[in-house]
């Protein structure tokens, strides 16, 4: 007999490692509300400018461990001397710019906490509030950026955030399930349809 998780079809790009497939089931296209994921998210997705989503993700726990939980307040008072630490720590990806940005964002992050409340309403805002459902077959169709993303990128941009170009916030989106980018032929494209993040 064969079991229900044999049965389901995934996105071709989640297959061949377990944690990647755990994360594809449980995580991706899940609209989030919650400022400290959304934040981790922020990390993740600036570290895997110019990588693969693949070689952050399996990096993800080590990162966790790095950032103290993907706390802002604590990464927001970080030194050259953390910095420095973390560039020896091989469980990350050792980029310079990518982590000075990580510290720059975190106290933007907090910034914009302070002036609008939430972060989840502020990044929901581009969306206007609910998930864009899309419905692409093949991932050929996937975009790398939106209308939306652009304008993300533009408004992070003007607080000073860094590593937030349009492709970067679009994956970050698809991440926190602004959109929804699972293939119609997949079961996960049903099972995060509808559901709303943030009310506007």
């Amino acid at each position: 007999m064969q079991s229900e998780d044999v049965n389901r079809k995934r996105c071709d790009l989640c297959l061949g490692h377990p944690l990647v497939m755990r994360y594809h089931d449980t995580e991706w296209g899940v609209p989030l509300h919650d400022d400290r994921k959304l934040y981790e998210f922020l990390v993740l997705d600036a570290a895997q400018a110019g990588l693969s989503w693949r070689a952050v993700l399996l990096k993800r726990e080590n990162y966790r461990k790095a950032f103290e939980g993907f706390d802002p307040e604590r990464t927001a008072r970080y030194t050259g001397k953390r910095v420095a630490k973390l560039l020896a720590n091989p469980g990350i990806i050792r980029n310079r710019l990518k982590l000075d940005s990580t510290i720059t964002n975190a106290r933007h992050f907090l910034k914009a906490q302070e002036e609008l409340g939430w972060f989840d309403c502020y990044t929901w805002q581009f969306l206007g509030g609910t998930p864009h459902v899309n419905h692409f077959k093949t991932l050929k169709q996937l975009p790398d950026t939106s209308q939306e993303s652009d304008t993300m990128s533009k408004d992070l941009r003007g607080r000073g955030f860094k590593f937030v170009g349009s492709t970067i916030c679009y994956a970050f989106m698809q991440a926190a399930g602004m959109v929804n980018d699972h293939l119609v032929s997949r079961y996960r494209h049903r099972e995060v349809r509808g559901r709303r993040a943030c009310a506007l």
